[in-house]
């Protein structure tokens, strides 16, 4: 094979893997913000409804997981793919367990998942840098860590509330829409 189709092939390879980024982005932004807006309607106690809605929000972050790892073929690191996959996994577990002890339970479960997700976003985004589009990603990794800490200070707190976790994704949504126009604009 000649040394001109095979970087034909490389090219079409990351442009394919870039697509697919994008449009999981855009996926991922929708979601989120429709997440959030549900749970903002049903945040101000635990009930089967935001129950539900704080479960399926570490699932879908694993099927997300699931659809980059198959689309990025040899293009993008997996390593940490497969730790994202794992830790929503087990914020998926803690979570259903801490629902049954309270608001505060869960916020802390949930702020030690966004801390340590968004230490992998922060990894992920950098080995991706380029890619293009990735400084939001890098940004809402940040982001995240500071978020997660939040929530576990606010779980000690008198009032502790599902409400700033539902602003939490909308941002992280608006990230994904940021990184996925970016991706957009550098094809």
């Amino acid at each position: 094979m000649s040394s001109s189709v095979r970087a034909d092939e490389t090219v079409g390879n990351a442009t394919s893997a870039t697509s697919g980024l994008r449009n999981l982005y855009y996926v991922r932004f929708g979601f989120a913000i429709v997440w959030a807006a549900l749970l903002a309607l049903t945040a101000s106690e635990l009930t089967p409804v935001s129950i539900a809605l704080l479960l399926i929000y570490p699932l879908f972050d694993v099927a997300a997981a699931v659809i980059d790892f198959r689309s990025s073929g040899a293009s993008r690191p997996r390593g940490p793919l497969y730790l994202n996959m794992a830790l929503s996994l087990l914020a998926t577990v803690g979570l259903a367990i801490a629902a049954a002890s309270g608001v505060p339970s869960v916020l802390r479960v949930w702020g030690a998942w966004a801390i340590t997700a968004g230490i992998v976003q922060l990894v992920v985004a950098i080995l991706r840098r380029r890619l293009g589009g990735q400084w939001a990603m890098i940004l809402s990794g940040g982001i995240s860590v500071l978020a997660g800490t939040t929530f576990i200070l606010q779980a000690g707190g008198a009032n502790a509330s599902l409400t700033n976790v539902a602003g939490y994704a909308a941002l992280g949504g608006i990230f994904f829409l940021i990184s996925a126009i970016r991706l957009r604009r550098q094809r």
